[in-house]
């Protein structure tokens, strides 16, 4: 299957592009996908132990199951004031 990952902010700019498509088996979690991403791209090993991830717009789990076609956000942590 084939999902479209999106990066903001650090690990976007650590990447330089905003966003990958990554091919995973079926049945791969949300941290299978961060897994895969760590392995096809080190310089964002350092930014996703603090990743939040949605799919489709929803926060979600590590180990929520990613189907064909969805569309996930790597977000870092917000700070602010």
């Amino acid at each position: 299957m084939k999902v479209k990952v999106k990066f903001f902010a650090a690990p976007r700019e650590a990447l330089g592009k905003s966003e990958l498509e990554v091919t995973l088996p079926a049945g791969a979690t949300a941290a299978d996908l961060i897994e895969h991403v760590k392995q096809e791209h080190p310089v964002l090993r350092a930014y996703t132990r603090f990743l939040s991830v949605a799919v489709n717009r929803a926060y979600v789990g590590m180990q929520t199951e990613l189907h064909d076609g969805d569309e996930v956000a790597c977000l870092p942590p917000v700070g602010g004031g």
